[in-house]
Order: C-alpha cells, then sequence, then structure tokens
C-alpha cells in the first residue's frame, strides 16, 4: 500500500530543563528522554491522524534509538527507512525553557545526521502522495542536504505534492546560507509553511505581501500557510487570503506545535478537505500540542482533536 506522507531528517530524543530560566551552562535537574525529532514529530502526528506515514533517519543502537523506535512504532509510523547505528549515539537535544517564551538548545546530532542516499527505498516513492521536508534536516550538513536534494527528485517523479517547513535553526545554519540552501525546496513546494519572520528572511522581499505575490508569481497554484503560533494562520492561494484564528490552550511544552500543525493541514489536503477545514485541523493539532510536556505527548488522534474543536466552537 502507497504511502501517504514521506518526510526525513534529524531522529533525535529530547532531555529538558525541568523548570523555567534553568540556563544550560549551570547545573540543574533535566528530565527525559522524550522522543523528538521535528520530522518524526511531525510523522507521528500524522500516523494518529489516520495517514500513513514513514519517516527517513538514523539512531544509535542503545537506549535512546530504542525509546524513539517503540513511540514509532506503538503509532503505526513505518519505520524500515529508520537505520539503527552501532557505532554511533543518538541524537540528543538539550533544551532550556525562559520566561519570556525562548528556548535555548544545545544539539549533539550523533547518528540524527547520518542521513546517505542509501537509505531512499525506491518502494516508498511509488505511489508517494505526499513528501514534506523540513529546513532544520536541511541545515545539519551539505551531505544531508544533498541527499534530500535526491529525495525531493524522486518524490517529484512519483508525482508526489511537495510540502516545505523552513524550520529556521540558526544555531545550525546562518540564515544568510539557509537562503541558499532552502531555495530549491522553497521553488519545488506545493504547499509552503513559513511563519511570517521566516517568509521575510528566505526572500529578499521588504513585506509579507510582497514575498507572497513573487510566490504566487512563481506557481499560482501553491498553498502558502503563513504561521501565526496562538493567533492561528494565514492561508495564501491564488484565490486570495484566509485568516484562521487560532484555538485557545494553556501551554505547558511548545516543542513540535509547527510540526503538528504541518501534519493537520497535510492530512486535512490529501482528504480532500477545503483550505479553511485543513487550516482549522491544524490550529487544533497545534494547539493541543503544547499542552503536555514531550514533543509527541501532545499530539493528539483524530477524535481528540475533533472533540477539542467542538469544545471551542
Amino acid at each position: 500500500m502507497p504511502l501517504d506522507i514521506l518526510t526525513i531528517g534529524e531522529a533525535l530524543v529530547e532531555v529538558m530543563r525541568a523548570d523555567i530560566d534553568q540556563p544550560l551552562d549551570q547545573p540543574g535537574p533535566f528530565v527525559g528522554p522524550y522522543p523528538s525529532g521535528a520530522p518524526f514529530i511531525f510523522a507521528v502526528q500524522a500516523a494518529r491522524l489516520g495517514m500513513k506515514s514513514a519517516a527517513i533517519g538514523s539512531v544509535g543502537a542503545d537506549a535512546f534509538g530504542g525509546c524513539l523506535l517503540h513511540q514509532l512504532e506503538l503509532d503505526g509510523v513505518v519505520t524500515d527507512g529508520i537505520r539503527r547505528l552501532p557505532e554511533q549515539a543518538t541524537g540528543v537535544a538539550f533544551v532550556a525553557y525562559n520566561a519570556d517564551g525562548s528556548r535555548d538548545f544545545v544539539f549533539s546530532l550523533g547518528a540524527g545526521g547520518c542521513i546517505s542516499s542509501d537509505m531512499l527505498q525506491p518502494a516508498h516513492f511509488v505511489g508517494l502522495r505526499c513528501f514534506h521536508v523540513m529546513g532544520s534536516t536541511l541545515s545539519m550538513s551539505n551531505a544531508v542536504l544533498s541527499v534530500c536534494h535526491s529525495a525531493l527528485d524522486l518524490a517529484i517523479k512519483a508525482g508526489a505534492l511537495i510540502s516545505f517547513d523552513p524550520n529556521l535553526r540558526p544555531e545550525l545554519l546562518p540564515v544568510e546560507e539557509a537562503r541558499l540552501a532552502f531555495a530549491p525546496f522553497i521553488a519545488a513546494a506545493d504547499i509552503f509553511l513559513p511563519t511570517a519572520t521566516e517568509l521575510l528572511q528566505l526572500t529578499h522581499a521588504s513585506r509579507a505581501e510582497e514575498a507572497i505575490e513573487d510566490l504566487l508569481r512563481a506557481r499560482p497554484d501553491r498553498k502558502i500557510v503563513v504561521t501565526r503560533g496562538a493567533d492561528g494562520c494565514c492561508v495564501y492561494t491564488n484565490d486570495g487570503r484566509l485568516d484562521i484564528p487560532g484555538y485557545a490552550a494553556d501551554e505547558i511544552d511548545p516543542t513540535g506545535a509547527g510540526d503538528c500543525f504541518a501534519a493537520g493541514f497535510l492530512a486535512s489536503l490529501l482528504e480532500g478537505k477545503s483550505m479553511r477545514d485543513a487550516a482549522q485541523l491544524a490550529n487544533a493539532c497545534g494547539a493541543l500540542a503544547v499542552t503536555e510536556k514531550g514533543p509527541m505527548a501532545g499530539a493528539k488522534s483524530r477524535t481528540e482533536v475533533e472533540r477539542f474543536m467542538l469544545s471551542q466552537r
């Protein structure tokens, strides 16, 4: 059976500070590990919404790798594209949360950064409906960037929708370099999912409206979804603009909200839903994602998401 959604990238576990405003450069308590990695959070949310999803990446043959694989298997994510490397440790992201809502990271990519072209199985692309790639993955190394170019070519040849989330990580790749590295993926994207800040950082436009016009002029059939966090999102197509408000949620852990949003939007599109319906479900997925500690804990099932939406209607 063909895949609905395929993604690729950094497999990680997350270890986070137990409390707010505990810097990473001083001794203090941590909690975790939690299964993580932006592409894998995305794949889990897609699976919980009923999509047949798969992710390509690498983990170590260690307890942290087992932690991530166990969660993926519980959720029915196709894991035959994930390689276990006995000579590498599983990637770890150390995270500290600040009172102003910002986060500080220390990444140890380990096996998570070991993605090679021989991991691209032709069977994953036969009948593939959507290929989703993230800028955080493209930022890991030139070698991984090259593999992602190959995966993009295979997905395009398969007739899959191409989705791109910039997920800018300046700690991995400066914005100026990211602009060049991301350009082919933005050009190929049928669905582009930036924040307003990313939209301006990755284009030469001085205003968001100018950037949107240029992107739609290049690809009139493109869908651009500008995410606005708790305020929801704006969807731009050649037919105009939709402003979709967000849902109220008590924030506990913001990690993974954008990944859950993207999974909700793409799952709805693949089901033939309207832009408005897709954006509303995506907003609900993003809101729920922040309500529990752990990057995947807030990724909910279709029933739970719809119940949450009804509760705020």
